[in-house]
């Protein structure tokens, strides 16, 4: 009897054991069948965690190098020896040096010709770069005369600059409808464009630069340029090629062109500095694919100014 008991217990156990296998045998045939949704569900996650993290990544040195560049200008201009002046004072001098400018600053126009190929959206990125390049003005140990040319009043970029900028309509600057050859003789005007032949060597007091306002998220190649040559003036380049290399990216990515802004910051500091060099390691921006060559590239003289005339 005993033996029996036994018998029937193990015969029990076998039946358990058998109906767990067939258990885990269908739960792994369910999982067969979702595995290929599976693998692609997991790789879109893993491709999109890696972008996210590239991401973080890229503003992080972006912060840094900022907050080294903010640094580097703190030291160059010795804003530590400078008194401290109360806001008032401050707003005060800015007024004065952009009145100065309007007599004695080197000229520069903002061609806003080309806003009919542009969209909503890609007017309202150009205000907003208007904004900036005005705020760098203001800054400016030695503000240019700012010219904002071919703006209608009742066009989108007009408004959209009175909406998302305040004070536009008060800002110190020229803000007008001609073009910039119905204010200055061809022979003095100088179109920026990074298509251009001639690198940009110094910024000459006789002159009148112009840069193209442009926003074209869709890539029209050479527009700049064909409104130059529209407008039969002398063209040139800032000197990327001349100072700076291409650097290895994972996208294997390299543009010259900027924004309207950028190109501004870039001419002002070598106004301040006389280097080019310092000036696109300060401005130009990493994520365009391109570094400052190695090795220490001698300043050249910025040629005299209305100021030292």
């Amino acid at each position: 009897m005993e033996d029996e008991g036994q018998l029937n217990g193990v015969s029990e156990v076998m039946d358990l054991l058998h109906i767990n296998v067939e258990t885990d045998d269908g739960d792994v045939r369910a999982g067969r069948d979702d595995e290929s949704y599976s693998r692609n569900v997991l790789r879109k996650q893993q491709h999109w965690e890696k972008r996210l993290a590239a991401k973080k990544s890229k503003r992080k040195e972006e912060k840094q190098r900022r907050k080294e560049e903010k640094q580097r200008r703190k030291l160059h201009r010795g804003s530590t020896d400078r008194p401290q002046f109360t806001k008032r004072v401050l707003k005060a001098i800015t007024r004065e040096r952009l009145a100065e400018a309007r007599s004695i600053g080197n000229k520069l126009c903002v061609d806003l010709s080309m806003t009919d190929r542009m969209s909503d959206k890609e007017i309202s990125r150009l205000a907003a770069q208007l904004r900036r390049l005005y705020g760098s003005n203001k800054k400016a140990t030695h503000p240019f005369h700012l010219f904002l040319t071919d703006l209608t009043e009742d066009g989108r970029l007009h408004r959209e600059c009175v909406r998302m900028n305040d004070g536009f309509l008060n800002y110190t600057m020229e803000i007008t409808e001609e073009s910039c050859l119905d204010l200055f003789p061809p022979e003095t005007v100088v179109y920026l464009t990074p298509d251009a032949e001639e690198a940009l060597e110094t910024v000459d007091a006789d002159k009148v630069y112009v840069l193209g306002g442009l926003v074209d998220e869709s890539i029209q190649k050479k527009l700049s340029l064909s409104r130059a040559r529209e407008l039969s003036v002398r063209t040139a380049r800032l000197p990327v090629d001349e100072y700076m290399v291409k650097r290895n990216n994972v996208k294997n990515f390299h543009s010259k062109i900027l924004a309207v802004n950028q190109v501004f910051d870039i001419l002002v500091t070598f106004c301040d500095t006389g280097s080019w060099t310092e000036a696109l390691r300060t401005w130009f921006p990493p994520g365009k694919g391109y570094v400052v060559a190695p090795g220490d590239l001698p300043a050249l003289p910025a040629t005299r100014t209305r100021r030292e005339v």
